[in-house]
């Protein structure tokens, strides 16, 4: 399912024009955005929790020189499913 598929299902779902659908999963997607970048994390009770983690540096390999190369440390988004959301996939 992609975003314009997502929409599609909240606006039918929920009952709503897909104007409004649209302007309420962006709004969903910009204040989790919004508060990973703030540090935090976001948890949806049975479905799961967002969070930023920060990578480390470590040292890579180019694979087409085989060079040794620098990899810069980054933070990045980590999903951990709540016992809603696994078990509603394993019944």
């Amino acid at each position: 399912m992609n975003k314009a598929e997502l929409i599609d299902a909240v606006a039918a779902s929920a009952d709503l024009p897909k104007t409004s659908a649209t302007r309420a999963v962006e709004a969903v997607v910009d204040a989790i955005t919004a508060t990973l970048k703030a540090g935090e994390q976001v948890s949806l009770v049975g479905f799961g929790t967002f969070a930023a983690k920060a990578r480390p540096a470590r040292n890579g390999r180019n694979p087409k020189t085989g060079e040794s190369i620098v990899i810069a440390a980054a933070n990045v988004p980590a999903f951990k499913p709540g016992k809603g959301l696994k078990d509603a996939l394993n019944s």
